[in-house]
């Protein structure tokens, strides 16, 4: 197809570290160049195939990282638009391209004569034979540095061996992840494995579509001011502003994407609890238009056959096979170490929140009450309310003199706000991140807010990825789903939110710091069980006195938050981990039970009824059932596994998190938020990106293999 001349991604952009366009683009701007993008990515792989000389690492490895410019730049842009600002242009769009974009991958990965020579270069590296060493121009753009130095280059340099090493590990990945993918099956294994692909790819566009408009169908009205008991000023003129913009009168308490409610935290009303959680927990299962359980059990059957037909037991065996796991069996064991421990604490927990419920003449605890009824415990107990934080957390100082002072102390990173540049959205914010020399880093983008045509939860995203080859330096955006205040009134966080914000921001300066010569290992593109680890060590600097005295101030008076508050805080860190950690492994055991299910299994579950028993027995067999800890996803929205990437994979934020603890506790034997253990982790954790194995990242940072001796004291569970 012929390109028009006034599509603005068809051409790089002129913006600052090519920032997209983003005022320009309407969405048939996306269905032109993303049929553009895998057309020239599809011309690009038959050359490099079809390419007559030996394979050799410039003309193999690094000619199929140059491929599929375009779609690199295009993808990015499209998947952050459907993610953060859907609307029924994009849906269509989105079902459209999932399953061509999923035969596209199936082309890269399983094209017969580009793995021939992928083959061949492995054979070549393991007898000593290949030169690694090929001279690679890169692309220079005027927005970046030169993308390596001389010192890089120079022959003997640590940093020349270390740039072999990165490319040697490069090639070895791109075979091992073909072999996985089924590039040794025969013709009609591939023809029918490619169909399987498209399908998956098909569901889990359905399974967040669905889910999405049920989420916001299932928002909390209330028409009572009464029901709103216990909501301070700032809750309920949010409640309100989120009615007014459904067109309701009265009050709407959107949710969330875990099964715990905010709210539930803070609301008097039992019966209005049960009614918001009852809502949470009803999406996807309720039998109406926007039910996903069909799209679950096919989604899960499909992959099993998957599973099966690359080699597999299972769909969970055939995930781990590429992750630091190695083997769903790893996963299990630690799951069983860890459930006993938290399955206790949180029973001893129950008892004290029992007896409360009985003072309030309940008669027993349910699982509506128990945020609210902790909350009283831990005030009553640890004499800390966290709802008395809120005023001392307003969102633009958090952000300023927390989580970027924060990244100054560790890096020396400097932000600037560029109000010149315009986001993919009017609530996003952009600034522009600098060395201390003043030298560029990259852009980043904060997407605070919480709208309906946004998807729940909160993440981030790469809309450019940093590589020395492509002369990029990266662009990235943070997600959260803080509910957006009246004009005019502060943004003030919860402290869950003030940690989530240092979370997402340890995956974005993951991002931004990366520093590699290749954009398939830039930033977060990490093994899966590793990616959660950086964001894990960010959270550390929430409550550090270092960072927590800047920015915890009243957003009135000024007046720092009072220092017996935060000592009391700290002091009770490990109150009410028993069930954080049970609702947690309770969401990572139906994941893996799911996605241990073979081919025989899974085409065994019938009728969308099946989908709760399944539910319930994985839990009991888990040792992690109880009515009044439900899963912190259950499996009508468990997105994160049926639309989000991590299926047979949500064990990897508890996975990572042993190392993460260990690091955390490296950090506060060298001091803190200090710049030199932060150049440390710097340039042995965030700059190798995917260049290296990261449990060799881990090794040379802590100078041993990581215990988990942290994580349990950090979770109360030693």
């Amino acid at each position: 197809m012929s390109a028009s001349t006034n599509n603005p991604l068809l051409e790089p952009s002129p913006l600052p570290f090519r920032l997209p366009l983003f005022e320009l683009i309407a969405p048939e701007h996306f269905r032109e160049a993303l049929s553009l993008g895998i057309a020239e990515q599809e011309a690009e792989l038959a050359e490099i195939a079809s390419n007559p000389e030996p394979p050799s690492f410039a003309n193999t490895v690094v000619a199929l990282e140059r491929s599929g410019a375009l779609l690199r730049r295009v993808l990015p842009v499209f998947e952050n638009r459907s993610a953060a600002d859907a609307d029924a242009a994009i849906d269509a769009l989105e079902a459209e391209f999932a399953p061509k974009l999923a035969a596209l991958r199936d082309a890269v990965l399983l094209e017969q004569r580009l793995f021939a020579r992928l083959e061949a270069l492995v054979t070549a590296l393991d007898a000593g034979e290949l030169d690694l060493d090929d001279d690679v121009d890169a692309d220079v753009d005027a927005n970046t540095d030169e993308p390596a130095s001389e010192s890089a280059r120079a022959p003997g340099s640590a940093a020349a061996s270390d740039r072999l090493a990165a490319r040697a590990y490069l090639l070895r990945r791109r075979h091992r992840i073909a072999l996985l993918a089924g590039a040794r099956l025969s013709a009609d294994g591939r023809t029918e494995l490619s169909r399987l692909n498209e399908r998956i790819a098909g569901l889990t566009t359905a399974f967040q579509r669905q889910l999405l408009a049920d989420g916001n169908s299932r928002a909390l009205h209330l028409g009572d001011e009464r029901e709103l008991a216990g909501l301070d000023d700032a809750r309920r003129a949010t409640a309100a502003a989120a009615a007014e913009a459904r067109g309701l009168r009265g009050w709407v308490i959107p949710l969330v994407l875990p099964t715990q409610q905010p709210a539930l935290a803070e609301l008097t009303d039992p019966e209005v609890r049960e009614r918001l959680l009852a809502a949470s927990r009803g999406r996807g299962t309720s039998g109406g238009p926007h039910d996903t359980r069909e799209i679950l059990l096919e989604l899960v059957r499909v992959r099993a056959a998957r599973a099966a037909l690359l080699g597999f037991a299972d769909h969970a065996t055939a995930v781990t096979a590429d992750e630091t796991a190695g083997s769903p069996a790893a996963v299990a064991e630690l799951i069983a170490e860890l459930a006993p421990r938290a399955i206790a604490n949180a029973h001893r927990e129950a008892a004290d929140l029992a007896a409360l419920a009985e003072r309030d003449g309940r008669g027993r605890l349910e699982a509506s009450d128990w945020l609210h009824l902790a909350e009283r415990e831990r005030a009553e107990r640890h004499a800390v309310d966290l709802g008395a934080m809120r005023p001392y957390l307003e969102a633009g100082r958090v952000l300023r003199d927390g989580v970027f002072h924060a990244a100054t102390l560790l890096y020396g990173l400097r932000f600037d706000e560029r109000r010149d540049l315009v986001a993919h959205h009017p609530d996003a914010r952009v600034f522009e991140v600098s060395e201390a020399d003043g030298s560029p880093v990259g852009l980043y983008l904060l997407d605070l807010y919480a709208r309906d045509s946004k998807r729940g939860g909160a993440w981030m995203s790469s809309l450019v990825e940093q590589s020395d080859l492509a002369g990029e330096l990266p662009v990235v955006v943070n997600h959260l789903n803080v509910q957006k205040p009246p004009a005019g009134d502060p943004t003030l966080l919860t402290f869950d939110e003030t940690e989530t914000l240092f979370h997402e921001f340890g995956h974005a300066l993951h991002g931004l710091l990366a520093r590699v010569e290749f954009p398939s290992a830039a930033g977060t593109n990490v093994f899966r069980d590793f990616v959660e680890l950086p964001s894990q060590v960010n959270e550390l600097w929430a409550l550090r006195p270092e960072i927590l005295g800047r920015y915890a101030v009243h957003h009135e008076s000024g007046a720092p938050i009072p220092a017996e508050f935060v000592e009391r805080l700290i002091s009770s860190r490990t109150f009410g981990e028993g069930f954080a950690t049970t609702e947690y492994l309770a969401a990572a055991a139906l994941d893996q039970a799911w996605h241990r299910l073979d081919i025989d299994a899974a085409a065994a579950l019938d009728g969308v009824d099946a989908v709760a028993e399944f539910e319930g027995r994985a839990l009991a067999e888990a040792g992690l059932a109880d009515p009044r800890i439900p899963p912190r996803y259950s499996s009508g929205y468990f997105a994160h596994v049926f639309a989000g990437g991590y299926d047979a994979g949500y064990y990897s934020y508890v996975w990572s998190e042993v190392p993460g603890a260990d690091i955390m506790a490296w950090f506060e034997q060298h001091g803190g938020a200090r710049r030199e253990p932060g150049e440390r982790f710097r340039a042995e954790i965030l700059a190798p990106g995917g260049s290296r194995d990261p449990r060799e990242s881990i090794r040379r940072l802590l100078g041993r293999e990581p215990a988990i001796d942290a994580l349990l004291a950090r979770r109360g569970l030693a």
